[in-house]
């Protein structure tokens, strides 16, 4: 992990250590197949959580899939 950053979590200000989308899913405690993921208006595939960088700044939407019956 990298320098804290400020960036924003669905509408709120979070400061966070993650330099990666795939580092702030483990940041926050989630399971990476249960959420989807926009960043900046865009929506980021699974296989790109790794590779996508944040910076100050960046608006995230995060969506956390709940099952039930």
């Amino acid at each position: 992990m990298s320098e804290e950053i400020t960036i924003h979590i669905n509408g709120e200000d979070r400061v966070v250590q993650a330099a990666t989308l795939s580092e702030l899913v483990a940041e926050m405690g989630l399971e990476k197949r249960m959420i989807a993921i926009e960043c900046n208006l865009e929506v980021v595939p699974r296989s790109r959580y790794e590779s996508t960088a944040l910076k100050h700044g960046d608006r995230i939407e995060l969506v956390h899939m709940i099952g039930g019956g």
